[in-house]
Parts: structure tokens; sequence; C-alpha cells
């Protein structure tokens, strides 16, 4: 499932590189905000280079991030269940 291209605030990319800098792993910071993990290593690779992370970042609303976190939790939910569902049918038939 293909998630479209999201816009996020100067504010929000320099909370998630300072969370990296501060010796957090990409992946767990990536999925505490809903990010896809290159994205994140994009933002910190961007300023170990000296690059500002927002300088071509366009306004976004609250409701946009927030719309944005619940779509990237959607998806990690409907993972979590695809997995349940594939374990109780793998356990339904080991008990037959």
């Amino acid at each position: 499932m293909k998630i479209p291209n999201q816009e996020y605030t100067t504010e929000f990319r320099e909370l998630a590189v300072k969370r990296v800098k501060d010796g957090q792993t990409v992946g767990s910071v990536a999925r505490d905000l809903g990010l896809v993990e290159q994205t994140l290593r994009n933002w910190v690779k961007a300023v170990e280079a000296g690059k500002s992370v927002g300088a071509e970042a366009k306004r976004v609303t609250p409701e946009q991030m927030e719309l944005s976190r619940l779509r990237a939790e959607n998806v990690r939910l409907k993972r979590e269940v695809e997995i349940l569902k594939n374990a109780a049918a793998y356990f339904a038939r080991d008990v037959q």
C-alpha cells in the first residue's frame, strides 16, 4: 500500500532529527512519528551535510500532520491484524 507524499513542518523534521541525534534509532523514531525510515534517514543525512531539513517545506496544518500520523498508524495496525490472523490460523491448524 503506497502512502501519498506527505508534507512536514520544519519543526517536525528538526524534532525527528534531534531524536536520532540524541541516540534513538532511526527505526524507532520513524515508527513513533509515523514516518518512512528512509525519509528520516534523508533528513538526518541532510543535516549532517549542513543543509536545513525544512528549507523547502511547505506550510502544513496540525490537522494534516495528525492525518498523516493516523494514516501511518492505520497501515501499521492493518499489518498487525494480518499477522495475528495468520498466527491464529496456524495454531488452530496445529491443535487439530
